[in-house]
């Protein structure tokens, strides 16, 4: 698994930069033809992981469970009431769940596993599935993300 987080490891730094590079205004408005914005994007890839890795192992999630369901599957993004609070958090948080998944896969137990069919149509049966297909989903919002970037200069 050392290769998977280390994929991981990438995708958040370079998420992280994007977020960096733009105003609170920027990673807040949704470009036309999105559904979301670039914040959305980014704390839906932290809540996704806690999901995919700690709830289907039956573990306890990581993070607030307040902070999970606003960037769950199916959530949408409400106002934002002090962005650079949210996105500072986001980014604590990306980083410490990060190294926290790779510590606990070396001491927790992740032997129990709910199998689940993910809307990509890929079965996830262990923590290993879980982890190398979250660096997909990771991947794909990171690509939203840049998108929207792209979207909001054309703007």
């Amino acid at each position: 698994m050392e290769k998977e987080l280390a994929i991981n490891q990438t995708i958040r730094k370079n998420a992280i930069n994007l977020l960096n590079d733009l105003t609170d205004d920027q990673i807040t408005k949704i470009p036309d033809g999105f559904n979301n914005h670039i914040l959305w994007n980014f704390g839906h890839m932290v809540v996704t992981q806690q999901i995919l890795c700690y709830k289907l192992s039956l573990n306890a999630f990581t993070i607030d469970s307040e902070i999970i369901d606003r960037y769950r599957k199916g959530s949408t993004p409400t106002e934002v009431q002090d962005i650079a609070k949210e996105k500072a958090l986001l980014i604590q948080l990306a980083t410490e769940t990060q190294q926290t998944l790779e510590q606990d896969l070396k001491k927790k137990d992740f032997t129990a596993f709910e199998k689940y069919e993910t809307s990509f149509g890929y079965t996830l049966n262990s923590i290993e599935d879980a982890v190398r297909f979250n660096n997909v989903h990771e991947g794909l919002h990171l690509g939203y993300m840049m998108a929207q970037r792209r979207a909001l200069s054309k703007a």
